[in-house]
């Protein structure tokens, strides 16, 4: 199979058409088959519940090119089992069983010629999402659903390489006690812009937010989990009923133990304590890990001994492990790579 004439080396990290996308129609209280197409516009009612109350939920995955030539996802069946749960908290229907991974290998085959070769630091980005189609106009959720598929190739998150970020603890709320920020909601994206934006414009890269309830917690910034590694060497993340359950997350704390024999723990991780550890980073599909140097707490700017410079020893062992089994260097626990061509 030839790849498209794409200088792969030099990608931004956005969006580029490609030639199919993935279908799906909810109505009558049931799903039609989907298929592929290559219209990559949307035609909803002005009235539709997307657009008057945001019930709309996603997901972000990657297919890779492995050293072998083979096109594969990574563990993209959390990523159906993650919707199903944002549906049924936003009252919206579940896929069919199997039919996420079904639509997810459809897209993926059928736009392979954009899967960026191996060692070119690119990946094939795709997007699956849900939204209500039908008119609302009383806030009620809507009685039908497209489902949609695309993808797009994406290069690194980080041009130039990675160096460690400075983030400031925000000043706003991410998610209330028992609200929406345990699934992938849209409204949860929308809701974080101005702060983002904020924090770019005060000079910082992101945001750490704390629990709404107390303040004193460390949950997580608008689109990523949080990592830390103690001075000796344990990894730490904070646990919340309010953190977006990341696969990168559960996957970097498998690996931590499993393959680098140290020790983990899920559990309260409070801002007080920060000054205490060695090395932070964010993890998320896009990044993998994203080092944070400093965090600016009002006024106060706690420096972590892993530096500015590069990620901490332990976080870039987990980084070049958890790649390394994406990528096809390593071998993966059973079930996390599903190979598509």
């Amino acid at each position: 199979m030839e790849k498209k004439n794409i200088d792969w080396a030099n990608l931004s990290f956005g969006y580029i058409p490609t030639e199919q996308r993935y279908v799906t129609n909810f109505k009558g209280g049931a799903w039609d088959e989907g298929g592929l197409t290559s219209d990559n516009t949307v035609v909803i009612s002005e009235c539709a519940g997307v657009l008057q109350y945001a019930q709309t939920c996603f997901e972000g995955l990657k297919a890779y090119t492995t050293e072998d030539g083979s096109i594969v996802c990574f563990r993209p069946d959390l990523n159906a089992s993650r919707l199903d749960d944002s549906c049924k908290r936003l009252e919206m229907p579940t896929l069919p069983e199997g039919r996420f991974l079904e639509a997810i290998d459809e897209v993926v085959k059928a736009n392979a010629a954009y899967v960026p070769p191996f060692g070119s630091g690119a990946s094939l980005y795709i997007r699956p999402y849900m939204f209500g189609s039908s008119a609302v106009i009383g806030v009620k959720p809507a009685e039908e659903f497209q489902f949609r598929v695309f993808c797009t190739p994406v290069g690194p998150y980080f041009k130039g390489g990675v160096k460690p970020l400075t983030i400031k603890v925000s000043d706003f709320d991410r998610a209330a006690p028992n609200g929406t920020g345990h699934i992938k909601a849209g409204l949860n994206y929308a809701m974080s812009l101005h702060a983002i934006v904020t924090a770019h414009d005060e000079g910082f890269d992101e945001n750490m937010y704390l629990d709404a309830a107390t303040r004193t917690k460390v949950e997580e910034t608008g689109g990523a989990n949080f990592i830390f590694v103690t001075k000796d060497g344990k990894v730490v993340t904070p646990k919340s009923d309010t953190i977006l359950p990341s696969i990168t997350r559960r996957s970097l704390m498998y690996v931590a133990k499993e393959y680098l024999g140290l020790e983990v723990e899920e559990r309260d991780v409070y801002l007080s304590e920060l000054k205490d550890f060695a090395e932070c980073g964010l993890c998320g599909t896009a990044a993998v890990i994203s080092p944070v140097g400093r965090v600016y707490d009002h006024g106060t700017m706690i420096e972590f001994p892993s530096g500015m410079e590069a990620m901490g020893p332990i976080t870039q062992k987990l980084y070049d492990t958890l790649t390394g089994i994406q990528m096809g260097r390593i071998e993966a626990p059973e079930g996390w790579i599903r190979k598509i061509l």
